[in-house]
């Protein structure tokens, strides 16, 4: 793994100790779970975030988000009227709406989906989705053919489109000049990006990209206590924490039914950039550094201002805080609040750039299937954790093209 990312990242010292945060019903005012026998009765964090409050002032209409992943099947019942035309950037055979896992279509789920059918509901059903398909976990290694570039060329094609936010629910320890060239790329267009960190804190712990590249917010899972899972990857990567654990998911490509399990720093990542698409959607002249601005501005947190926890980053997203009350401080347009660097992208920049971008190729490297990791607590100078990162989400970042090994991305 490449060193010094963590140089890289001009971004508020973390804290050294673990910071507990406030439940989610003491954060979000949370209501009762809905009684209803289907998956979205199992979406707890709907409640706690006060989503029916926030979608009678917006859904996310208008705003358009790129998911890097699996696929998305957008014949499923939630899904239907809500996937746009995207990029298949593996070369296989099907297209980025043929879903060989199930990931990418529940991530989608949970950022834009409309709940028919009894399906998962999305934190912004208003909003739209443009699947972008790579090679990730079994797929990647049934693939040889497929190239390391598929990441990198997806996240371009998503630079390229008139997506605002940018999806990735995937990771690995390995990086490549490709991929970060492309993260930059995809920063000068305006685009704000998450990642998840991963789910392997418990073990290795290492910086996992893209959520390591400074111009990513790296998003962490939490559980209904508002608190972090020992597994939760916290490597000095962490820009927010967000919703992840007991969310259920597709159990896999067939689509006949959900499973219940810990959606991990996936599932959070998805609910992050929902999270940002309410926001976006109240403000559509913000730029994604006054966006971004927002969410950290306005995040739960027991410590100070402006400071970075190892584990929780700026805290527990709050998007209820800027749509139902109006409250945080967008700041300046051009100064992300990731690096402190000023950005050359407005929020509206969406049009293709004038020197070319590479085809939609296919990136071999990143990929297995992460394991459901059942929660679990610990607890570390008397503070409890309970984040949970694991299970269904891709995390892994490829390995370069340098690497005559290819190193699978998992999920996260």
């Amino acid at each position: 793994m490449t060193a010094g990312m963590g140089r890289a990242r001009r971004r508020v010292r973390v804290l050294g100790a673990l910071a507990v945060a406030a439940s989610w019903s003491v954060v979000f005012v949370g209501a009762a779970q809905p009684a209803a026998a289907d998956a979205q009765s199992k979406q707890w964090y709907l409640s706690a975030m006060q989503t029916e409050d926030m979608w009678k002032v917006t859904t996310g209409e208008g705003i358009k988000i790129a998911v890097i992943d699996s696929g998305v099947n957008s014949s499923t019942p939630s899904l239907q009227g809500q996937v746009l035309k995207g990029v298949d950037a593996t070369e296989a055979p099907g297209d980025e709406t043929d879903d060989y896992s199930g990931h990418g279509t529940t991530m989608a789920e949970m950022i834009a989906g409309t709940g028919k059918g009894g399906g998962l509901k999305g934190l912004a059903p208003g909003a739209k989705i443009l699947p972008m398909r790579i090679a990730l976990g079994e797929f990647e290694k049934e693939k040889p053919s497929i190239t390391i570039q598929d990441t990198a060329n997806a996240i371009r094609a998503a630079a390229d489109s008139d997506a605002r936010i940018i999806n990735m629910s995937f990771g690995s320890f390995y990086t490549s000049p490709q991929q970060h060239e492309a993260i930059k790329y995809a920063e000068s267009k305006g685009k704000l990006l998450f990642a998840a960190v991963g789910n392997e804190g418990h073990k290795q712990n290492k910086e996992g990209y893209p959520a390591a590249y400074p111009e990513v917010v790296g998003v962490a899972s939490a559980d209904r206590a508002g608190k972090v899972s020992y597994f939760s990857q916290h490597a000095g990567t962490v820009d927010l924490a967000s919703p992840g654990s007991d969310v259920p998911s597709w159990c896999d490509n067939s689509f006949k039914s959900y499973c219940d399990g810990d959606g991990g720093t996936s599932a959070a990542t998805a609910v992050a950039s929902a999270s940002a698409a309410l926001v976006w959607s109240l403000h559509p002249d913000w730029t994604a550094n006054q966006v971004l601005n927002v969410l950290l501005d306005t995040a739960s947190r027991d410590w100070k201002d402006g400071v970075r926890s190892k584990y929780l980053g700026h805290g527990l997203i709050r998007p209820s805080m800027n749509v139902l009350k109006d409250k945080g401080d967008p700041g300046a347009p051009d100064i992300s609040p990731l690096t402190k660097e000023k950005t050359t992208g407005p929020a509206k920049s969406s049009e293709p750039s004038s020197s070319t971008s590479p085809q939609p190729a296919k990136n071999g490297a990143e990929g297995e299937k992460a394991a459901a990791v059942k929660e679990s607590n610990s607890s570390d100078n008397g503070n409890q954790l309970g984040l949970i990162l694991g299970v269904v989400a891709a995390v892994a970042v490829l390995g370069g093209v340098a690497y005559a090994v290819v190193r699978r991305r998992k999920a996260a």
